[in-house]
């Protein structure tokens, strides 16, 4: 029965898995054998089952008791975590750490950093939110993430503090099928205005970051990934970071489009931020996070 299991008889289970004999369970744990002994028996009486077989010289598990040496292997490594989560938090470290990203911002940059967290805090729980553009500073504002990586157009919000991280190039590219990659030519606005713009877009507010519109048609994607897949297709054209389109370039599924615009006013990168709300400061973790990232000097997009 659940009200009559104890960690301590699952941690006595256990060792002597992995030490093979209660002799050696009792020396690792430091009791005499008998008291191993004997918290085994409580235990198979307690569940009504068998998890040794006695009738050799060394009692050996039986499958049962195979199966459930793995059950309380999971046991005891979640009351571990448990145990980390609430030791850190009676410290003042947050129960979890939540985290919006926008859907331009690259996550090879973070992944150091999250890694040396993970070190310092290998149970703290992390939770990741990646939605439209303009949906991680909406998560960062409603109270529903710490931190945001994101875009913020055309200037940093009064209510929010942020640190810029890194900067992304958009490279304008089409299909090597689409009409445009043959013009042979620099695109002039005119030449855009013919052809299906694909464009990332705000889901709430779509008015929101309207910049880099040139065509009078314009097919509206909040998932990033599903634009690249239209752009493979040929529906159309955009602009888009490099870090996700190397690899069509190389295979030449995909070609950088020159734009005459560009020659005479070369569109600048995009700006990402690591924000967290003017308000409210993260916890130790999220303040480590935000340390880590503003003191890596070689963080970049590629």
């Amino acid at each position: 029965m659940i009200s009559s299991l104890s960690l301590d008889q699952l941690r006595v289970l256990v060792t002597i898995a992995d030490t093979g004999s209660f002799s050696a369970a009792g020396r690792q744990l430091r009791r005499a054998q008998s008291a191993i002994s004997q918290s085994v028996a409580t235990l198979e009486a307690a569940q009504g089952v068998q998890l040794f077989d006695r009738s050799t010289h060394r009692p050996r598990l039986t499958e049962t008791g195979r199966v459930l040496v793995d059950q309380a292997r999971l046991v005891l490594s979640s009351a571990a975590r448990f145990e980390a989560v609430a030791t850190g938090a009676r410290g003042g470290v947050e129960p979890e750490l939540a985290l919006a990203i926008d859907p331009l911002v690259p996550t090879a940059p973070l992944i150091e950093s999250l890694r040396a967290l993970h070190h310092f805090y290998p149970h703290l729980p992390i939770s990741f939110s990646t939605e439209g553009l303009g949906g991680a500073l909406r998560r960062l504002r409603s109270g529903d993430v710490a931190l945001a990586f994101c875009l913020l157009l055309p200037v940093v919000p009064e209510d929010v503090v942020a640190s810029p991280l890194l900067r992304v190039a958009l490279t304008p590219v089409v299909s090597a099928e689409h009409p445009l990659a043959a013009l042979g030519r620099p695109a002039t606005r005119d030449d855009l205005e013919r052809h299906i713009q694909l464009v990332l877009s705000d889901p709430v507010d779509r008015e929101a970051n309207n910049y880099g519109l040139a065509s009078a048609t314009r097919w509206r994607f909040v998932d990033l990934g599903r634009r690249l897949d239209f752009l493979l297709a040929g529906f159309g054209w955009c602009r888009m970071p490099e870090h996700l389109i190397a690899d069509h370039l190389a295979a030449g599924d995909l070609v950088r489009l020159e734009l005459a615009e560009d020659a005479r006013d070369p569109a600048d990168a995009l700006t990402i931020y690591a924000a967290r709300m003017a308000d409210h400061e993260p916890g130790p973790a999220g303040r480590w996070l935000l340390n880590d990232l503003q003191g890596d000097v070689t963080l970049s997009a590629a």
